[in-house]
């Protein structure tokens, strides 16, 4: 058995080190010339807020092991718990020193274009004026300074909130001193200030530097007259513990578990590394923690997620220019939805195609007098949703509406136990989730009456009801009356209300109960055409490919001679390209301006392809213990607008990065003497076809 387990590590890339060179793959868009500089700084907003969920989620987990030995569904690789650590944290640390260095680059070639992010070193007497009007008018009543000391017990920190550990003391008496921590509010105050333009010149100061500036007003009813601040910020364990109380209801052990999670076990103390040494001690023996273990040194600014959010003050050509999202082709302007999908299937590819499309099918479900019920799954919705809306429209228009909503979507639990208790209040019929099973699938079902029957009608996604994310979530959403997947969409509802009783989905994929088995019977099959000499071959596109046995099933199929293509754009534990251990598996990540969500999976099958979309990736979690569903496409113009995506994103030499076992990350070079761009070529292929068919129909 032990001999088994070395061989498994042997052949696959550990899960956390993988997710770090997807990382680094968010990082090399913005060191990459050819990114817009506004985009660049986004990027390292989004590489930092990956790393800070890296810490609560991964990390944790990872402290975990160490603590109380090794979980083997997690640890693939051949490495210890204590190895995996410290390789994280070495890792981690050149990356931070990698992100100040992108930093200075990006903020030099600003210069050039007359736009400066300075600090308070850098005010001019005018500019200074400015900066203390707008501290004392909105700043300043939104700050807490906690005074310190050793009798006291140190005040609690927010998760991932910022904060400056000030030092205050005496010019001419530095043994008299002070500390003091000052929390940055930058939930209430922008994390930065725009301040008047000069001539030609704009100037952006971050919310840090205007509390330095103005640290004497904060602290002016004591005699000190020097004043150092230096940010900190601690990352908690997310992981929630939930009670196992049988006289409380499932949302209650939510609601505690969610106020036990603020105050997890910390992960990680990131300090300015310039901070005094006294002072940075006195921290860490007051928070009782493990300067070793528990820590790592940064730079001047902290939460660098903020920097998504960075004043757009830039010319045009600091920007990605806006590609509008198109309508789809058959659904037209002041056209009933269902009435188009009762005679073809459609399908939606955000962010190309408008989400809009969706809202308006369930605004038409909600005001038609013959739909009688509108079920739904939600994961994750925006903060506003007009998903949410549309639904509570349809329950005041008289409809039955079933809404299963995972109380368990990881940083999303406390918007949805909010949404659930406003619908149960409308009088939606309320699922939160499924006992010992997560729900994600992205479904949607609609039953109308016709002609005296009930004909149900579905949507089938990759992607969350969300539509903001949508926007920018590269998805795929299968619009559908075809009786062979949305009478399976009606029972897998049916499921939801009634956990007892059990289905044979012929068409569609529903983990955790046949998927796995599934998806390994299409590779077998493939690998069995392979053996009798025949083409055998297919793509797969997913955001994660880390399950073990499912890794073992397609080495198996690349040795039996099965040509294997593969699009994952995180988390990837096989070893393949160049010195990988297995010949017949190509394997690409994709990161550009929009993240690739969507799963689609495409065999070769003899000659008469099987396509589907899913809302799996091929991990444990999703094949053992999620609802899932995998839902074919039958449609043979769906077959080609998914086939012909998975052609152009394996042709992209912009944006594509093989995946091997070095984790090099080098580009995908495919064709040296053309650019291929998979997200702009696909834009344009969608909406090539959508003018041709216009052209035609005029």
């Amino acid at each position: 058995m032990v001999n088994k387990i070395m061989d498994l590590k042997r052949k696959f890339i550990n899960r956390e080190i993988s997710w770090l060179s997807f990382n680094e793959r968010v990082l090399q868009e913005a060191i990459d010339p050819n990114t817009p500089l506004f985009e660049r700084i986004r990027f390292i907003g989004i590489f930092s807020n990956n790393l800070d969920e890296f810490f609560r989620v991964r990390v944790a987990n990872v402290r975990r092991m160490v603590s109380y030995g090794e979980d083997k569904e997690n640890l693939l690789g051949e490495i210890t718990p204590e190895e995996l650590y410290d390789k994280i944290l070495e890792v981690v640390i050149s990356q931070q020193s990698e992100v100040q260095q992108i930093f200075k680059s990006i903020f030099n070639e600003l210069r050039k274009d007359n736009i400066f992010l300075i600090n308070e070193t850098d005010l001019s007497e005018s500019q200074g004026k400015f900066v203390r009007k707008y501290f004392h008018e909105t700043v300043l009543p939104n700050l807490v300074p906690i005074m310190l000391s050793s009798e006291t017990p140190f005040p609690y920190l927010r998760d991932r909130s910022v904060y400056l550990a000030v030092k205050l003391s005496m010019l001419d008496d530095p043994e008299k001193f002070s500390y003091s921590l000052v929390r940055i509010p930058s939930k209430s105050v922008s994390r930065f200030l725009v301040l008047p333009k000069e001539e030609d010149n704009k100037f952006v100061i971050i919310l840090d530097d205007v509390i330095r500036y103005c640290l004497n007003d904060l602290y002016c009813i004591f005699d000190y007259d020097v004043f150092e601040a230096y940010t900190i910020k601690l990352t908690r364990d997310a992981e929630l513990d939930i009670d196992d109380d049988i006289s409380k209801s499932f949302m209650e052990k939510m609601e505690a578990s969610l106020k036990k999670r603020k105050k997890g076990r910390p992960v990680r103390l990131i300090y300015d590394r310039d901070i005094p040494k006294d002072l940075l001690k006195f921290i860490f023996k007051k928070m009782k923690l493990d300067k070793d273990e528990n820590s790592l040194p940064g730079g001047r600014y902290h939460n660098h997620k903020d920097f998504m959010d960075f004043p757009e003050i830039g010319n045009p050509h600091h920007y990605y220019a806006k590609q509008p999202s198109l309508r789809h082709w058959d659904l037209l302007p002041n056209t009933s939805i269902l009435k188009v999908i009762r005679n073809k299937d459609v399908m939606l590819h955000f962010p190309y195609q408008t989400f809009a499309h969706y809202i308006d099918l369930l605004r038409e479900a909600a005001i038609d007098p013959l739909v009688r019920e509108i079920g739904i799954t939600i994961y994750r919705v925006a903060t506003y949703s007009k998903v949410v809306n549309s639904l509570l429209n349809a329950i005041r228009n008289g409809k039955k509406v079933t809404v299963v909503i995972e109380l368990q979507a990881r940083f999303d639990e406390e918007a949805n136990i909010e949404w659930s208790n406003k619908l149960l209040e409308e009088g939606a019929k309320v699922i939160n989730g499924i006992p010992g099973l997560k729900v994600h699938s992205k479904l949607t079902w609609i039953q109308r009456e016709e002609e005296g029957e009930l004909r149900n009608y579905a949507y089938v996604g990759t992607g969350n009801f969300h539509e903001g994310t949508a926007r920018v979530y590269a998805d795929e959403g299968l619009l559908t009356a075809d009786p062979r997947i949305a009478n399976e969409v009606a029972g897998i509802f049916d499921f939801f209300k009634h956990n007892y009783k059990s289905f044979n989905y012929e068409h569609l994929v529903v983990s955790p109960f046949r998927m796995r088995d599934f998806f390994s019977e299409m590779v077998d099959n493939e690998i069995n055409l392979a053996k009798e000499g025949k083409e055998a071959w297919m793509i797969l596109k997913m955001n994660s490919l880390i399950d073990p046995e499912m890794m073992k099933k397609l080495y198996k199929a690349g040795n039996a001679g099965v040509k294997i293509k593969l699009i994952v754009r995180g988390i990837y534990g096989m070893k393949t390209g160049k010195g990988g251990i297995v010949k017949n598996i190509k394997a690409i990540s994709i990161v550009d301006k929009y993240l690739e969500h969507s799963r689609i999976f495409i065999f070769g099958n003899g000659g008469n392809e099987r396509y589907f979309i899913a809302s799996a990736d091929w991990m444990p979690r999703n094949l053992n213990r999620r609802i899932e569903v995998a839902c074919p496409v039958y449609d043979p113009e769906i077959q080609m607008e998914l086939k012909t995506m998975l052609e152009i994103q394996l042709k992209d030499n912009s944006k594509a990065r093989i995946l091997d076992p070095e984790l090099k990350n080098e580009y995908n070079i495919t064709d040296p003497g053309n650019t291929y761009r998979s997200q702009e070529d696909y834009y344009r292929y969608i909406k090539e076809k959508a003018q041709l068919i216009y052209k035609n129909l005029r």
